[in-house]
């Protein structure tokens, strides 16, 4: 059966076509004689094998592969199947009564036809298939490990249809879990759902597997959190399919296998992404992307680089990620317009176009817009370390500021039509030079859009799970020395997304834009870094306490221990997406002298004047409070949510700031 091909079961289908004409008339006739009827048989058994393998042959069904055969195949028999016996049947009849001899077709022939036929030339592809599915477990030395599976829907099926085409997996599915009551004492496969999550425990000892696989790509982190936890309690090892945001990245299957990552315990539920309004933004655009090696910025050119932009640059100031993104994006297939194929330059895609530059050099940046005219500009490079930035804050002046402000300069000077700035929670009340550079940031933005009335507009949000100088890499460092792991505070908190999430709902802000806007992602409820250290231990196998410490080490300049994401004064409402917010009457909050205060802050930067720096941030963002004048560096005596809503009459909300209530009232 292994090396049954279509040419055989051709083979098959005319040896048993005939036979099964032979028994349709035996059946109507009900008399295996049917002398009298001997010529209306030839006739239309060679009606009936011709018009069906000819159906079969322009339907495709030769050109199925059926030891992978699914309901799609079957259907596609089934519907040759009954076009060639309608066929067969209506010139069976035409010939019955134009022939010049006696020849008798019963009409009900070829429906009884119908039914025989199907059964005979399904009958041995669907062993082909059946043999695929089991042959090869009968001859298999090893021993198939038992597994489970924690999500009893089309992801699971999945799950089992992929281990059962690879028997040299060696892993052996024996139960289903789901927390759905209707699935409850049904069987998928013909394996049995024996439970919810908490049933995991009970049925180890009956069905004796070591390890569940979760197959729930949109169930959110908490979760997969309980999953995990009630898991290890019952001392079974956990393997994941990738998430939801993995999956629409398009580098992974459902069916690839991995650990649980801690990306999966502070994963949301699934957003909904207008994808054609984005399409339809970039689609044949010109579009260049800063920090385009970056991890924001890498992630948005893989996205944008889907939709099909005319042309695509990626700057940036370090040659080596601008080269493996390049190579990256170069590599992928996309689509090419009209005539299917990308313009080219001395053999180099011309709609994908590398640049190394600095932001920091105005003229650079007036030659690059002046030479790619791009249409729309992601702003993503930027200095986000707050600790080295405290320390180096001429540094944060000269790129997050007088960075963006070339930038918004040289796409004026183009026409640009949309500006997107990447901006950070850390810029709202801020303590660090690296925030309160990007505020200033901001304010760039919303003065370029008052005075264009162009769709400038700045995203703001927090920290991105797998960037570069994430925590978590640093825990995960820590974690493979033998530790200790270092937390800051143990009430330390922050916000995080995934890279993939965060740039999905950017681009989702960039076609809301309209300009000066200030978007505000959502980010869920913030997250103590100590609960992130532990999390990681523990799924690296170990255990807190016994085999790595966790040591507080205190907060580092610059830092605050929690987070915020809106500014005191503006007015925040939802947009039309659920999961962005944007600040309605943020644009009123520029400064007169802004002009005045970057220059100021140019000179100060170029001396490296620490405190004059300090001073001229000050004096355009009021609410900085460097560190040590901050009130706001420690918690207050009671945990209040961050995202406190004033409802109003006129159907927007106000959102204060945290641990303050709308009224102004502290918790």
């Amino acid at each position: 059966m292994k090396h049954l091909r279509n040419r055989h079961l051709l083979f098959l289908d005319l040896v048993l076509l005939p036979t099964a004409s032979y028994f349709a008339f035996v059946l109507r006739l009900e008399a295996w004689d049917i002398e009298r009827y001997w010529l209306g048989w030839v006739v239309f058994a060679i009606l009936a094998t011709v018009s069906t393998v000819l159906t079969f042959w322009q339907t495709g069904v030769y050109a199925r592969f059926w030891r992978y055969a699914s309901i799609d195949e079957v259907v596609l028999l089934a519907g040759a199947m009954t076009g060639g016996a309608l066929i067969s049947g209506i010139i069976g009849q035409l010939i019955q009564l134009w022939a010049p001899w006696p020849i008798y077709i019963p009409r009900s022939v070829p429906y009884i036809f119908l039914m025989l036929a199907l059964g005979a030339t399904a009958g041995p592809r669907l062993l082909v298939r059946f043999v695929a599915r089991t042959g090869g477990t009968s001859r298999r030395k090893q021993p198939m490990t038992p597994v489970a599976i924690m999500g009893a829907g089309e992801a699971g099926s999945m799950i089992v249809r992929e281990l059962l085409r690879n028997p040299q997996l060696g892993l052996r599915v024996v139960a289903f879990f789901d927390d759905d009551p209707a699935k409850q004492r049904m069987r998928l496969h013909n394996i049995p759902v024996v439970g919810n999550r908490y049933a995991i425990p009970e049925a180890v000892a009956r069905y004796r597997f070591r390890q569940v696989i979760i197959a729930m790509p949109t169930a959110p982190g908490r979760e997969i959190r309980d999953i995990v936890g009630i898991c290890e309690r019952a001392g079974v090892t956990t393997k994941i399919i990738p998430g939801m945001y993995e999956l629409l990245g398009g580098k992974i299957q459902v069916t690839q296998l991995r650990n649980v990552e801690i990306e999966d315990l502070l994963r949301r539920e699934p957003i909904t992404t207008d994808i054609e309004a984005v399409r339809e933004l970039v689609r044949n655009k010109r579009v260049l992307v800063t920090g385009g090696g970056g991890s924001i910025g890498s992630e948005l050119s893989r996205q944008i680089w889907r939709f099909g932009p005319a042309q695509l640059v990626l700057l940036g100031h370090g040659e080596n990620s601008i080269f493996d993104i390049y190579h990256e994006l170069l590599n992928q297939n996309r689509g090419r317009g009209a005539d299917g194929e990308g313009a080219s330059t001395n053999g180099v895609d011309a709609t994908l176009v590398p640049v190394i530059a600095d932001i920091r050099f105005a003229e650079e940046m007036q030659f690059i817009f002046q030479r790619y005219r791009p249409d729309i500009v992601f702003h993503a490079a930027a200095h986000k370390h707050v600790p080295l930035m405290e320390v180096n804050p001429a540094e944060a002046v000269t790129n997050n500021v007088l960075g963006t402000y070339n930038l918004l300069q040289a796409a004026l000077g183009t026409n640009v039509s949309h500006f997107v700035m990447i901006s950070t929670d850390k810029a709202v009340n801020p303590t660090s030079v690296m925030g309160a550079s990007k505020r200033v940031a901001e304010l760039l933005v919303q003065q370029a859009a008052m005075r264009s009335g162009r769709a400038y507009v700045a995203v703001r949000f927090g920290n991105v799970l797998g960037s570069r100088g994430s925590v978590v890499h640093t825990f995960k460092r820590q974690i493979a020395t033998g530790g200790p792991v270092t937390v800051t505070h143990p009430e330390m908190k922050r916000y995080f997304m995934t890279i993939p999430e965060a740039v999905q709902l950017v681009l989702q802000a960039s076609v809301l834009g309209k300009g000066g806007e200030v978007f505000v992602l959502d980010m869920g409820e913030p997250v103590k870094i100590v609960d992130l250290a532990r999390d990681l231990i523990e799924l690296s196998g170990l255990e807190v306490g016994r085999d790595i410490e966790i040591v507080f080490t205190g907060p580092r300049p610059g830092e605050k221990l929690f987070e915020e994401l809106f500014v005191d004064g503006e007015n925040y409402s939802r947009t039309r997406h659920q999961k962005i917010y944007v600040a309605t009457h943020a644009i009123r909050m520029v400064p007169l002298d802004l002009d005045e205060g970057i220059r100021a802050l140019a000179v100060a930067a170029r001396r490296h004047d620490r405190e004059a720096i300090i001073r001229l941030l000050q004096n355009l963002v009021p609410e900085y409070r460097p560190q040590g004048e901050s009130s706001s560096a420690s918690l207050p005596s009671k945990d209040v949510s961050p995202l406190v809503i004033e409802s109003q009459r006129s159907g927007t909300a106000r959102y204060a700031s945290p641990y303050r209530f709308g009224d102004g009232s502290t918790s």
